[in-house]
C-alpha cells in the first residue's frame, strides 16, 4: 500500500506530498496521522534539512475529514460521544502536535481545495503560497460540527479574529484572491509553476544558517502566546549561542575579507 504522505529531499529541502487523491487527501487512518508525526521526528533530527514544503497530489489540497467515514460512522466517527472524543485526541488531534514541534519553517503550497480541517492543516504551516486552483473553507458549521483539529485557534493566529469569525460562522468558500486579501495565502501563481515558485522560496530560506533558521521560527512560535518579556529571555539566551556558531564565525570573516582596503598604491 502506499505511503499516505510520500517524503522527498532536495537539498537541503523536504517536500511532504499528501498521496491519497482518491480521497482527496483526507486527513483519516493511524497510518496518516503516524506519518506525519514520523516525518517531523525524522526532519528534527537530520540538520540537512532547512524547510520542508507540504503539498497535496491530485486536484486537491486536502479535503479535511473523510466523508465516507463521518456517513458510516466508521473510523474516527465511530462509537459513543465520550468514544469519539478519545478518537479525535489519539487521531487527527496528532497532525498539529507534531506540526507544532516541527523545528524548520514548514511552506504550504496549496494546489487545490484546502477544505474544512485541510483548510486548518494549512494554517499550520508558516507560509502558504496558492495556486489560482486553490480555494479555502473553515466548512465545519455547513456539517453541524466544529473544529475538532484546532482551527479556531489556528485560523485567527493566520488571518485575525475578525476574518477568521466570518470564514468559522458562514463556512463560506473564499477563492485564492479573496485568501490573499485577508492574509490567509502570501501570494497565488498559476498553478504549472506553484512548485517552481514553492521550491524557489523555500531555497532562498534553505541558504541560510539552519541552526539559525530552527531558533528564529522557535522564537516566532513562542511569541504568539508568550509575553514579550519571555520572548526576550528566550531571545537573549539563544543569540548567546549564536554568536559562538561556525557559521556567524564564518559569514563575519567573509564580510571582513569583502570590506578589507585594497593595497595601497606607492
Amino acid at each position: 500500500m502506499p505511503a499516505p504522505l510520500r517524503y522527498e529531499q532536495m537539498g537541503h529541502v523536504v517536500i511532504l506530498t499528501m498521496a491519497t487523491p482518491e480521497t482527496r487527501n483526507a486527513l483519516s487512518g493511524e497510518a496518516t496521522f503516524s506519518a506525519f508525526e514520523d516525518s517531523v521526528q525524522r526532519i528534527n533530527g537530520d540538520f540537512g534539512v532547512s524547510v520542508t514544503v507540504l503539498t497535496g497530489e491530485g486536484s486537491a489540497f486536502c479535503s479535511g475529514g473523510n466523508i465516507h467515514e463521518m456517513r458510516s460512522k466508521s473510523g474516527m466517527f465511530a462509537g459513543t460521544p465520550l468514544e469519539i472524543e478519545a478518537n479525535y485526541r489519539s487521531g487527527i488531534q496528532r497532525i498539529p502536535r507534531a506540526l507544532a514541534t516541527l523545528e524548520v519553517p514548514l511552506i504550504a503550497a496549496v494546489n487545490g481545495p484546502a477544505i474544512g480541517a485541510g483548510c486548518d492543516l494549512a494554517c499550520m504551516c508558516d507560509i502558504r503560497i496558492a495556486s489560482e486552483r486553490a480555494v479555502f473553507a473553515e466548512s465545519f458549521v455547513k456539517l453541524g460540527l466544529i473544529s475538532g483539529d484546532g482551527g479556531c485557534w489556528l485560523l485567527q493566529r493566520a488571518i485575525g479574529y475578525s476574518s477568521a469569525a466570518e470564514m468559522a460562522f458562514t463556512g463560506d468558500t473564499l477563492d485564492a484572491q479573496a485568501a490573499l486579501r485577508v492574509g490567509l495565502v502570501s501570494r497565488v501563481v498559476v498553478p504549472g509553476e506553484l512548485l517552481e515558485q514553492t521550491m524557489a522560496l523555500a531555497n532562498r530560506i534553505a541558504e541560510n544558517p539552519p541552526q539559525a533558521l530552527r531558533w528564529t521560527k522557535r522564537l516566532l512560535r513562542q511569541a504568539v502566546y508568550q509575553r514579550l518579556e519571555e520572548v526576550l529571555e528566550t531571545a537573549a539566551a539563544l543569540q548567546g549561542y549564536a554568536h559562538h556558531t561556525e557559521e556567524h564565525e564564518a559569514i563575519l570573516a567573509a564580510m571582513r575579507g569583502r570590506h578589507s582596503p585594497g593595497p595601497k598604491m606607492s
